[in-house]
């Protein structure tokens, strides 16, 4: 579990699953990530987060507000595939509910979670990828120190070639 002065980020809980289903289900936080999930296959990625969780020992976290108790979404770090051309890597990432936008939380939980990952990980680096067109979510990668690698930017394979989302950009942060 990691704490911040607003926000505790620990593993997803089943009773989070509703929140987390919520926030995938909202078409607002599907633009910036390709398509609005079900409730099947947003359980589905819980299921997944928990598995590399419990292979790693760290994963994406569930973001929980303090003042209200309230799960507002994922921020973590994940293992890259070599599948993604700028893997392997670990990479950090994080996914808003989207009236938790615009309140400082995706930064304040990267922020920590980037600090946890260089502490307790140990990589050479973390790379945080996102599509060329989130701007919001490049202001988050330059808030918490991150910063572009153009040579590394790609067209993400896992969407379709005239997909809007498909140009990537990379950041990274080192040590």
């Amino acid at each position: 579990m990691i704490e911040t002065e607003r926000l505790i980020l620990r593993a997803p809980e089943d009773a989070d699953r509703a929140a987390i289903a919520a926030m995938n289900a909202d078409p607002r936080v599907a633009a910036t990530l390709g398509s609005a999930l079900s409730r099947e296959e947003s359980d589905a990625m819980v299921d997944r987060i928990r598995v590399h969780i419990g292979l790693h020992g760290w994963g994406f976290w569930a973001v929980e507000r303090k003042s209200d108790r309230a799960v507002i979404g994922l921020t973590g770090l994940i293992a890259m595939s070599e599948d993604l051309p700028p893997g392997p890597a670990v990479e950090i990432g994080w996914r808003l509910a989207y009236g938790a936008w615009g309140g400082g939380y995706a930064s304040e939980a990267a922020r920590a979670a980037l600090a946890w990952g260089f502490e307790h990980i140990r990589p050479p680096e973390i790379i945080a990828i996102t599509a060329r067109s989130n701007l919001r979510s490049q202001a988050v990668m330059r808030r918490i120190g991150m910063v572009p690698e153009p040579s590394r930017d790609f067209d993400h394979p896992r969407l379709a070639e005239n997909h809007p989302l498909r140009p990537h950009v990379t950041f990274v942060a080192r040590p």
